[in-house]
């Protein structure tokens, strides 16, 4: 069952009530009796980047296909920048 979020508009009171998708939005505050509004929220899942399984369960193959490709991305080893034809021109 999903968690909404309201706030009241009198009281200014933000509550979370548990409710079924088919069930109406509730309309009334529980402490003052006050109209109350259904708020917006993030979503509690998230998935970013190339996908879940991709990220998170590699098999071995691609695990390895990984690795070389992290190893062709970075120019140097040592972390030493390469030197670039602009840089060593400074007469």
């Amino acid at each position: 069952m999903p968690t909404y979020e309201y706030e009241c508009e009198n009281c200014h009171r933000t509550f979370e009530a548990r409710q079924r998708i088919s069930a109406p939005p509730l309309d009334r505050c529980e402490v003052c009796g006050g109209p109350v509004r259904r708020l917006l929220a993030a979503p509690q899942f998230i998935l970013k980047g190339d996908g879940f399984y991709v990220n998170d369960y590699p098999s071995e193959s691609k695990k390895k296909a990984l690795e070389a490709e992290k190893k062709a991305a970075s120019p140097t080893s040592d972390g030493a920048k390469p030197s670039s034809p602009s840089d060593s021109s400074t007469s």
